[in-house]
This record gives structure tokens, C-alpha cells and sequence, in this order.
């Protein structure tokens, strides 16, 4: 078994250079919205930003649906369930009806446990010793997971299918979803998913990827605020 910690890897932004006029994803942003006011004549080398914060903060976010971003996820099942619950975004996530985890299964370590990333195999406890109060709440989750990939291996080893044996593998499974989406979108899942009412193992991921958004996209994700 292996246990890792939930990531992310941007693929791609749109509007960073890319076409036959190569521009930034802000600059990208106005010469779109500007078509709304038949305004290209104000397009200056520095306009973009102010232009940018003034549709912003009149709420035309509209006109910030033309540029996009692209990100890879590499987190447990139960986080993946709520991602896909953004219906404007294009989803591609790994398959448990077509992958075989038959060399081993990964897991998503959770932050409310100190555990160090890495491989491990069944210790000192076995599972039979799940009924007593000896071990700590961290070794029952390890064990847990042990257990989950112990039975889904051997339901292989019974001509059960990977579709079929999955039935038994938990949320905390690692799953891989690239999800594509407009900045719009992205606005939305930020507010929602890094918001202290989230779910911490969301907000485990969304924060620092927030964070980065603004490092490289300024002005688009400026705003939006949270408790950490």
C-alpha cells in the first residue's frame, strides 16, 4: 500500500502566449470585453489590469469567461465526488472500472492524521485486533486501508474484474481528475471550496492552489477571501 498527500499541477492557462497574437490571459480578457463597448482604441500596453479590476468590481464576470485554466487533481475519491459537482467544468479522472490496482493501492493520507507519505505493509497489529481499544486512531485508519487493499486483491485473484472488485475500496482510494473551466468558474470553486464551511481535505488543496492562482493570474482571484 501507498500513501501520498493530496497535490496539484496547472497544465495549461489560456491566454498566455499561445496564437497568432500572443497575449496574456488579462490582455486576452479585455480585448474580448471590449468588443461590448467598441472600446479597442483604448487598448494600451498597461490597460489590461485596470480594465480587468473595473468589470470585476461591476460584476461583469461574464466578459472572464474567456480565458481558462486547466489543473490536475491528485486527491482521495470523496474530495473528487464534490469537484464533479461543478457542472460548467470538463472532467478526466482516473477509472476504477479500468484500472487495475492489482501491484498495489494508493491512498490519500488525511490532514487531521500525522502520517508521512511512502509504502507500508501490515505491522506489529493485525486486523483481527480492530475490536480493542489498543491502538490509536491513526492505526485504525492504516489498518483500515491495508484491510481495503488486502480484500480488493484477493477479489482479484477470484476472476472478479477491477469494476467489480472496487466495490470495496474506501473515499480515501487516490484518484487522479484534470479539471478544465473558464476563470469564472474558477471564482465560483474558490469561494465555495476554500471558505471555512468547506470540507478541510477541499481546503487542503484549494487554498494553496488559490494562492497560486494569484502568484501568476493578477487581478482575476485578487478579491476573494477566507479564513485559513
Amino acid at each position: 500500500m501507498i500513501l501520498v498527500k493530496p497535490s496539484f499541477e496547472i497544465l495549461e492557462i489560456m491566454g498566455t502566449g499561445y496564437g497568432e497574437k500572443g497575449c496574456s490571459s488579462l490582455e486576452l480578457i479585455e480585448r474580448a470585453g471590449r468588443t461590448c463597448y467598441k472600446s479597442e482604441d483604448l487598448i494600451t500596453p498597461g490597460s489590461a489590469s485596470e480594465f480587468v479590476k473595473k468589470i470585476s468590481k461591476l460584476n461583469h464576470e461574464s466578459v472572464l469567461e474567456h480565458s481558462a485554466m486547466t489543473v490536475r487533481f491528485v486527491c482521495d475519491r470523496g474530495v473528487s465526488h464534490e469537484l464533479v459537482r461543478h457542472r460548467l467544468c470538463a472532467f478526466s479522472q482516473e477509472s476504477t472500472r479500468y484500472c487495475n490496482y492489482k501491484g498495489g493501492v494508493t491512498f490519500v493520507i488525511l490532514p487531521w492524521c500525522s502520517i508521512e507519505e511512502g509504502e507500508i505493509n501490515f505491522g506489529s497489529h493485525t486486523p483481527e485486533e480492530y475490536s480493542t481499544n489498543s491502538i490509536s486512531s491513526r492505526e485504525v485508519w492504516i489498518q483500515s486501508m491495508l484491510l481495503a487493499e488486502e480484500r480488493y486483491i484477493r477479489l482479484l485473484t477470484y476472476n472478479w474484474t477491477p469494476q467489480q472488485a472496487r466495490s470495496v475500496l474506501p473515499n480515501s482510494l487516490k484518484t487522479e481528475v484534470v479539471v478544465t473551466t473558464n476563470f469564472r468558474e474558477w471564482r465560483h470553486i474558490f469561494k465555495l471550496r476554500c471558505s471555512s464551511s468547506a470540507h478541510p481535505q477541499m481546503r487542503e488543496i484549494m487554498i494553496p492552489l488559490h494562492k497560486k492562482c494569484k502568484e501568476i493570474i493578477p487581478i482575476i482571484f485578487d478579491d476573494i477571501t477566507y479564513q485559513e
